[in-house]
């Protein structure tokens, strides 16, 4: 049966809390998720994807960043990619040294965690990548995901957030990706989904909801992703663009 710990590690000297899903296979390949800008581990997306791949004898790693959900330390918007990115980075290294987990499999990214892993892969080795809704740019995001920092409880109400990110210049770097987007999103515009598949290298897939939103509640685009998601792990060879 598979089981769940939750693990505790630090990025930068700051605690972070995270959950390993193990599959009862002797040291399994693993999959580590991230989470969107103002979410937590505890997403059903993630853990449905945790559920899905123990059933394919893959371990998943769902771990809170900083600031967030049972993590130590500041919700940052200075310089927030580059400190998430040290989460992961961290976050990695723990489960290459853990004793029950084998090799790294992938990252997986819902939302401005996606932005995270896309980042990580251009600069790190990683086998294969999936994102969801992922943003390449801040400048396209709906601006009420703006008013949702400055009125969240994580911010001081005087301070501005200040998160401006832009890796379209590193998506070339990637490989192995598999990208989902919903084409109504709300928050996320399509256009940022067809740019990292435009730029990023072969093997890579596409697929696009239709009618989909930001946070995937439609139950039929939740089956085609806890479907198609998890076997992107373990193929060799990407499919054509849906």
């Amino acid at each position: 049966m598979p089981t769940q710990r939750d693990i505790h590690f630090t990025a930068d000297n700051i605690q972070l809390t995270g959950t390993l899903h193990l599959p009862n296979t002797p040291q399994p390949p693993f999959v580590i998720g991230c989470h969107g800008l103002l979410a937590n581990r505890n997403s059903p997306k993630q853990i449905a994807l945790a559920e899905a791949l123990n059933q394919l004898g893959i371990a998943y790693f769902r771990f809170d960043h900083r600031g967030c959900g049972d993590s130590q330390g500041q919700f940052e918007t200075d310089h927030l990619l580059e400190t998430r990115c040290s989460d992961l980075y961290h976050a990695i290294q723990t489960m290459q040294s853990h004793p029950r987990t084998g090799k790294l499999a992938g990252l997986f990214g819902s939302s401005f965690g996606g932005t995270v892993i896309l980042a990580t892969a251009a600069n790190h080795p990683i086998p294969r990548i999936a994102s969801y809704a992922a943003p390449i740019t801040s400048s396209a995001i709906k601006k009420q995901t703006i008013k949702e920092i400055q009125t969240s409880n994580s911010l001081p109400t005087h301070e501005t957030p200040t998160y401006a990110f832009d890796i379209t210049n590193k998506l070339h770097k990637i490989s192995n990706i598999l990208i989902m987007h919903g084409d109504q999103d709300e928050i996320v515009p399509l256009s940022q989904a067809k740019t990292i598949y435009d730029k990023a290298q072969q093997p890579k897939q596409l697929i696009i909801h239709k009618n989909g939103d930001h946070r995937m509640t439609n139950p039929t685009h939740q089956k085609n992703f806890i479907q198609t998601c998890p076997k992107w792990f373990t193929q060799i060879k990407a499919e054509p663009t849906q």
